[in-house]
């Protein structure tokens, strides 16, 4: 029966995290679309300090489904581990990159479906593989996992290094390297991860009927969650202000899904009856999902398509080869650009005039 419910437990979870995905990379494209509208109606843009987008149905529609997101990814994590429930939130850079593709006209290059195939592969195998967590069901059992050794010391050593980053590494280095408000970000994010399962924990206590507003436990986690949040959101801010958020949303990812996943597996024992194939697939899983976001992410402004691959790949073997153009090859190769080009302009004029643009003439 407890094997039953387990599974149970594990599907809705599962269920809840996708949901989040969804929700949460939808919201990025209803508020882009909502937001250009208003420029197109001549409105003062969000980024020009205006707040006409607080009249736009669209961008209140991305608001609403970004919470929905945040409350089933909260969910998620009273029913699945931690382990399975943070690295499918890399799915909703997938679903953000697919939708903005249809709906907002951003090309998707060969680089970013590949990456985006990756992810669903690296997802999927995750999942065949997630670890079953040690059951926790009442709030006394996490303030016992809580007050475990190894935890303390892990805890300990993640406020120490986030205050020796905030006080002392940050002022001096923050502007300048990278890592260093990513890196509070995800350390501190662990932490709040464990509260949040605790928190779940209450709420799931909540409904059955227990005291759980009498617990000290309770208030403790929901005080802490604030903190940390708050803190998440301080220097996640300072980063994405300095840095391209090219590149700071897959480090912040993998720094993140990294310390939770440490975390997780040592308040909650989740690897210890893992069988080696589940172990090795779990990280396999974790690796091909970062490749996926890092394809996604890094060339998103390289125009590469399939047409262009045979003629990299001829270029490459020329290379290879260390065969030097002569000067009538150069000049062939010149004589077949022009003759390109002028089909190229002849195509365009050809399709401006059909759509009755003045242009063309």
């Amino acid at each position: 029966m407890s094997q039953t419910r387990g599974r149970y437990d594990f599907c809705i979870g599962l269920v809840l995290a996708m949901s989040s995905s969804i929700f949460i990379g939808g919201s990025f494209i209803l508020k882009k679309k909502g937001l250009l509208r208003l420029a197109r109606k001549g409105s003062m843009r969000a980024g020009q300090g205006g707040h006409a987008y607080l009249k736009e149905w669209l961008w209140w529609a991305g608001l609403l489904s970004m919470g929905a997101g945040e409350v089933a990814n909260f969910a998620a994590y009273a029913f699945a581990p931690a382990t399975l429930v943070t690295p499918l939130g890399a799915l909703s850079v997938l679903v953000s990159a697919i939708l903005s593709s249809f709906f907002l006209n951003e090309k998707l290059n060969l680089h970013g479906k590949i990456g985006c195939l990756l992810s669903i592969l690296g997802s999927t195998v995750m999942v065949i593989h997630a670890p079953q967590e040690e059951e926790v069901e009442t709030l006394d059992e996490m303030s016992h996992k809580l007050g475990d050794p190894g935890f303390v010391v892990f805890a300990t050593l993640v406020v120490i290094v986030s205050l020796i980053l905030i006080c002392v590494v940050g002022p001096r280095h923050g502007q300048t390297n990278i890592l260093v408000y990513i890196t509070i970000c995800s350390v501190i994010g662990a932490l709040s991860v464990s509260c949040v399962k605790g928190l779940g924990i209450a709420i799931k206590e909540l409904f059955a009927g227990k005291p759980v507003l009498k617990h000290p436990l309770s208030w403790i986690l929901l005080l802490s969650l604030t903190v940390c949040v708050s803190t998440q959101i301080n220097y996640l801010n300072r980063a994405l202000d300095i840095f391209n958020t090219s590149i700071v949303t897959p480090i912040y990812y993998v720094i993140f899904t990294t310390s939770v996943l440490t975390c997780s597996a040592i308040l909650f024992k989740e690897w210890q009856h893992m069988a080696a194939d589940d172990i090795i697939g779990t990280f396999s899983g974790f690796l091909t999902i970062i490749v996926g976001i890092f394809l996604l992410h890094a060339f998103k402004d390289v125009n590469f398509t399939l047409a262009n691959l045979p003629v990299s790949l001829r270029k490459d073997d020329r290379a290879a080869n260390g065969t030097l153009l002569s000067t009538y090859d150069g000049f062939d190769d010149d004589e077949e650009n022009s003759a390109c080009l002028g089909e190229m302009q002849s195509t365009e004029s050809l399709s401006a005039r059909r759509n009755g643009s003045l242009s063309a003439f």
